[in-house]
């Protein structure tokens, strides 16, 4: 250690989400005596991301054998139902069906069976009679049921991470710049002038993440382009049991239009994915120029829209056209009509794109001098924050290990 620094925590976390807390309380659970600080842009942690996704504590069926998503959402499943359970978090195990409406879904609907056997996961396979034994008024030629899959309240599992890990979660403290040097650590100023110094930098700011990798002088190689996901709420909730997704495109990180009965008993229906104008454009009327700028000067947002244009197109109609939403949601639930869809709130998802317009489909975590990175942890994070908090702990202890 530099004699003459003064330190205000061994590992200063930025990003106070679902990824950063529990990074901040696998690290104190790992090396107990860790000081562990956690800056957080606003006034309460989750949000973004974590409190404006559907709350579905997800399987991992969908994700490539052997990826990060696959062995983290698996393992990350049941150890939320645990924490839940050990904290008496509001959650259930609902199960869920995936429905396949046309015969050119059904052969990624049998990929789907074939991928959850290999990643470990329950599956039954259902025809039509037996879809109604689950949801009367769904419709579909085949689906699967996968019985691990359930809901909960990831914003007081954030809260209970945040408590249970005796960090300093300091909230209103928006990084603005980093001073960063290999031998010594990371000094961040914040915006009303306070300097927090850590001798180990965890970035987990998930919509700003490649923003902030930049800040402390590392080059991210992605750009973080956002989607926001529209959602409504369904008038008659009495239709929907559970919960119920499309077969999905393999070429998108998207599940598509699904629909799913909340921890509250109220049943959400969406998201779509359209382009936002801003990293936190809740709707149409939020634009923020540099933000659409900088995303407009990335190369890969223009080859990934040059890629996927006719995917985006059915997006932003759905977007518009209250009619073109209740379109794709009546393919699953034919009894749903326009009036009974009512608007709420929307989300973004922290979507990172390569250079070439690649959709980075797994999670991104990568490490600069003292640094270690989030780069991509869209859904299912909130589903496998346990597993990756320890993850992102396990590289900045061992980069403390190194002081």
């Amino acid at each position: 250690m530099r004699v003459g620094i003064g330190y205000d925590c061994d590992v200063l976390v930025i990003g106070g989400g679902i990824v950063g807390l529990s990074t901040a309380y696998a690290i104190t659970r790992a090396a107990p005596g860790t000081r562990v600080t956690v800056l957080e842009k606003e006034g309460a942690p989750a949000r973004h991301q974590t409190g404006r996704n559907s709350g579905v504590i997800h399987s991992g069926i969908y994700y490539r054998p052997g990826s990060l998503k696959a062995r983290y959402a698996v393992r990350g499943a049941a150890e939320m139902v645990k924490f839940c359970s050990e904290y008496d978090i509001a959650h259930a195990v609902t199960g869920k069906l995936i429905v396949a409406t046309e015969k050119a879904e059904l052969p990624r609907l049998h990929g789907l069976v074939q991928r959850g056997r290999e990643n470990g996961i329950p599956v039954r396979e259902l025809g039509p009679s037996q879809i109604a034994e689950y949801e009367p008024e769904v419709r579909g030629l085949a689906a699967i049921h996968v019985g691990t899959t359930g809901v909960c309240d990831f914003v007081a599992v954030t809260r209970q991470l945040a408590e249970s890990s005796g960090a300093e979660v300091r909230y209103g403290a928006d990084v603005v710049r980093i001073d960063r040097r290999p031998g010594l650590g990371a000094a961040v100023l914040t915006a009303d002038g306070t300097v927090v110094r850590g001798r180990v930098l965890v970035n987990c700011a998930g919509l700003h993440c490649d923003e902030i990798a930049r800040l402390a002088g590392d080059d991210p190689e992605m750009r973080i382009v956002p989607f926001r996901g529209e959602y409504y709420t369904l008038a008659r909730p009495e239709l929907v049991r559970g919960l119920v997704y499309p077969v999905p495109d393999p070429a998108f990180p998207f599940l598509g239009v699904h629909l799913t009965r909340g921890i509250d008993g109220g049943v959400h229906i969406g998201p779509n994915a359209v382009p936002a104008l801003a990293r936190e454009g809740y709707g149409w009327g939020v634009v923020r120029p540099r933000e659409v700028g900088a995303t407009l000067a990335w190369p890969g947002a223009w080859r990934m829209a040059g890629r996927h244009w006719r995917y985006g197109v059915g997006e932003l109609r759905r977007s518009v056209s209250r009619s073109a939403f209740t379109g794709a949601v009546r393919r699953l639930l034919p009894a749903v009509t326009s009036g009974d869809l009512v608007p709420a709130s929307a989300g973004v998802r922290a979507q990172a794109v390569l250079r070439d317009g690649t959709l980075v489909d797994d999670f991104l975590i990568r490490e600069g001098p003292r640094t270690v990175h989030v780069l991509n942890a869209p859904s299912p994070a909130a589903t496998a924050s346990l597993p990756i908090g320890r993850e992102v702990a396990r590289r900045a202890l061992a980069a403390l290990a190194g002081t």
